[in-house]
């Protein structure tokens, strides 16, 4: 099988239905809650006697709290229950959301839809452990690098096509109303591709499910401590979604900032960077050669550091007006959007091969929960990156060109990690 590309995955049932599946999900979660901030921004107002911009921020709240509130609880259901019958009864789950999310939509009932942004949340919360624990259980160990990436790659395309498809809506009178469509029949295409997920050899964890919340995410942490290198693996990919967090949240400021953009800009720059990470992650299998291995990881980490900084020289110190036509043609703004398709490529050079890693190296009746571990550290990581955000560029005042400098500096002490963890990867397979 060594010898096949990752995309023969795609005409297999058993993977094409999971893909189908994950996709739908990410691109319905983007849509749903892109569309209900923008409605919120523009046509609501403030929500409870609040501004905007604070009901802007709960609702992103909102939608990450379960992450750290039901992890556990999901963690130990996808390690006890067979993962295909949980991926279809979660899509289930997902129509019962999305119908009364469409109700709330066509009606204006935003207080409703911050409430089921909460439940779409629960929703992926349940559904991620099973998303990447699954795949060891489908896939060969030659295949398991490739079918990542393609896991990868659909992700970010996903919430980067959900994302255009709720600004796009916003043009329409009643935005609103096809919104409630789309959300409805998106969850619906879902829950068919789900249906066709073939079920997966199933050895129960023979676990009591507890239903203490902070209890269960805390003896998580535990669990993910248990393998050293794990652990460290874990804690690199949640760097990795500090560091995405913070470009993606910047971008509608770097564009009007920095660029003098209009809002084809600000899609331009999600564009590239999106197909950037999904090149990166293709290219995984084949710097693998087909093996579970780290070594396209240190130069990923090496070239995020070496981009970022030729980011922060590469912003004109004086920019003109741009649109997405300007970055395309002039030399100066080519070279932003050539930094960052290279920092895309580089994040999935180096998310890709870790969680390939995790998979093969934790034990089947641990896997799901040590994946609801590095759910919830993402999450973390995710929350302190828009701390550190409002702590650099609002307090101390940083330049976002400034800021990103800063991170591709802190880069650089992660980029030590994973040369120490890809030496304890390279000691395993000679031992092997």
């Amino acid at each position: 099988m060594a010898n096949q590309s990752q995309f023969r995955l795609l005409g297999q049932r058993r993977f094409l239905p999971f893909y189908l599946t994950q996709f739908s999900g990410a691109f319905n979660d983007n849509l749903y809650k892109n569309a209900l901030l923008l409605l919120i921004t523009f046509s609501a107002g403030g929500l409870f006697g609040l501004s905007v911009n604070v009901v802007v921020n709960l609702a992103a709240f909102l939608f990450i709290l379960p992450f750290f509130l039901f992890s556990g609880i999901a963690g130990q259901i996808a390690d006890q229950y067979e993962k295909a019958r949980i991926i279809r009864l979660v899509k289930l789950a997902e129509i019962a959301i999305m119908a009364l999310a469409a109700i709330g939509l066509w009606f204006g009932q935003y207080e409703l839809l911050l409430v089921l942004l909460f439940l779409m949340g629960t929703q992926s919360t349940f559904f991620g452990p099973v998303k990447y624990a699954i795949l060891p259980q489908v896939l060969a160990e030659d295949e398991l690098v490739g079918g990542n990436g393609l896991v990868g790659m659909g992700t970010f395309v996903a919430i980067l096509l959900g994302t255009i498809a709720a600004g796009l809506l916003m043009g329409f009178e009643t935005a609103a109303r096809l919104t409630a469509v789309a959300v409805l029949v998106m969850a619906v295409l879902g829950y068919l591709a789900a249906r066709q997920v073939p079920p997966t050899p199933h050895q129960p964890a023979r676990l009591a499910i507890s239903l203490r919340p902070v209890r269960e995410t805390l003896h998580l942490m535990a669990i993910a401590a248990e393998r050293r290198r794990v652990l460290l693996a874990v804690l690199t990919i949640s760097w990795f979604w500090f560091l995405g967090a913070a470009y993606l949240t910047q971008f509608p400021n770097f564009a009007r900032t920095n660029l003098q953009g209009d809002e084809t800009v600000v899609t331009l720059l999600l564009a590239m960077f999106t197909i950037g990470i999904s090149v990166g992650s293709m290219l995984c299998e084949r710097l693998t050669k087909h093996r579970v291995s780290l070594v396209p990881v240190p130069w990923g980490a090496l070239g995020l550091t070496l981009l970022g900084v030729d980011l922060y020289f590469a912003v004109p110190a004086e920019p003109i007006t741009s649109t997405w036509l300007t970055l395309l043609t002039d030399p100066v703004y080519l070279r932003v959007l050539l930094d960052l398709v290279g920092i895309g490529v580089c994040g999935g050079l180096f998310i890709v091969p870790l969680y390939a890693f995790i998979q093969h190296e934790t034990p089947i009746h641990k896997r799901a929960r040590i994946i609801a571990a590095l759910n919830v550290i993402n999450a973390l990581f995710m929350v302190v990156s828009a701390l550190t955000g409002i702590l650099v560029l609002g307090i101390l005042e940083l330049s976002i060109p400034g800021f990103f400098l800063l991170l591709s500096i802190l880069n650089a002490l992660v980029w030590l990690v994973v040369w120490r963890l890809r030496r304890v990867d390279r000691a395993r397979v000679v031992d092997n």
